[in-house]
């Protein structure tokens, strides 16, 4: 007896078709276009942020070295005469002396006005203009005087009265306050004006001479 075999019908591959060259080389020619394209866009982007990071890098630097500091204002002088005579406020003058230093390496100052005022115990004793315009150098020291008298004094005998018990316990607390109009100028660039003020605390004796605890301090600035 013989098995049966049931045949199944073999289906036919379908034709394939021939590649087609000239689509294959445009396939190519797109794909390069595309790869150069790429590259040269990363290379323009690369070019483009270096430049960028190097003029940060630059202005930076610049902005560190250029950048204006505050002057220093130091008192190195003060005095005030009279005070062992009851009636000293009569006859009596205030003069000081305070030195202002530019820190700035490249930094010209320009100051437009300067004015100082002495107060005692927060009540204005007098003041009186510093000096004429000026510029000031880099890492320059100018030595600034000033005195107060006559009418540009304003003490009574109740306020020579209170100094005077100041001086018999030790010491009299004045408070010296320089206000100034200032510019920064680097190069042929001028700032805009500013208005700095500079509070210096100075004791003095019972002989009316500055103490030596509060010769040459550095008097805080700030700007408004």
């Amino acid at each position: 007896m013989h098995n049966k075999v049931d045949s199944l019908p073999v289906r036919a591959n379908p034709p394939t078709r021939p590649i087609s060259r000239h689509r294959s080389a445009s396939d190519i020619v797109h794909r390069v276009k595309e790869s150069l394209t790429t590259r040269v866009s990363k290379l323009i982007c690369g070019i483009f942020l270096s430049l960028l990071l190097c003029v940060g890098i630059v202005t930076f630097i610049l902005w560190i070295s250029l950048r204006p500091h505050r002057p220093r204002i130091h008192i190195s002088g003060f005095s005030i005469s009279g005070l062992s005579q009851s009636n000293g406020f009569e006859t009596s003058h205030i003069s000081f002396k305070i030195t202002a230093h530019n820190p700035n390496q490249n930094v010209r100052v320009y100051y437009d006005s300067m004015q100082g005022s002495v107060y005692y115990k927060e009540k204005r004793v007098g003041s009186t203009k510093l000096t004429n315009p000026f510029y000031q150098d880099p890492k320059n020291t100018s030595l600034i005087e000033g005195a107060l008298r006559g009418p540009t004094m304003a003490v009574n005998k109740d306020r020579w009265l209170e100094m005077e018990r100041d001086r018999n316990q030790g010491k009299i607390v004045f408070r010296l306050e320089i206000r100034s109009v200032i510019r920064f100028k680097v190069y042929t660039w001028h700032s805009k004006s500013h208005k700095m003020y500079a509070n210096c605390y100075v004791e003095v004796g019972w002989d009316g001479m500055l103490l030596s605890g509060t010769k040459d301090k550095r008097c805080p600035v700030y700007f408004t």
